[in-house]
């Protein structure tokens, strides 16, 4: 999702259920989230109340509910209110499940002891890939 925008209300909700898990690894459930916002708002929700906001088909959520669903994923409310703050928290939920995969955590372990001169050259590398990999999906 790198390329595409969180601009929905349903996308950036379902980015938080795909990248912040369980510490096992697994996608938190509907249920479980809904539980502990109502255990923090006091009010309804449910987890076909959830599910719906997730896809899209119910956009119209209380700020508690949002202040709630932040709170639990742990991230500022301003992620669903402020589209500034929204974009930059986006990009650090990129950043997160990125590490997520062990060749790039591997790859950033090994970055962190290098020279800001190997570090430019390990960066001009990951650049010319990405190109010659975008080259090779276009058909060039």
């Amino acid at each position: 999702m790198s390329e595409e925008r969180v601009t929905t209300l349903a996308d950036r909700i379902d980015r938080l259920f795909q990248v912040v898990r369980r510490p096992n690894g697994e996608q938190h459930s509907h249920e479980e989230v809904a539980r502990a916002c109502r255990e923090s708002t006091g009010e309804s929700f449910s987890a076909a109340y959830l599910w719906q906001l997730r896809t899209g088909r119910r956009d119209n959520p209380t700020k508690r509910h949002l202040e709630a669903l932040a709170a639990f994923f742990q991230v500022p409310a301003a992620y669903f209110f402020d589209d500034e703050q929204g974009r930059v928290i986006a990009e650090e939920l990129e950043l997160l499940a990125a590490l997520r995969k062990s060749a790039v955590r591997d790859l950033a372990l090994r970055a962190v002891t290098l020279s800001e001169e190997g570090l430019g050259t390990v960066t001009d590398i990951v650049e010319a890939i990405g190109r010659r990999e975008a080259m090779r999906k276009r058909g060039d």
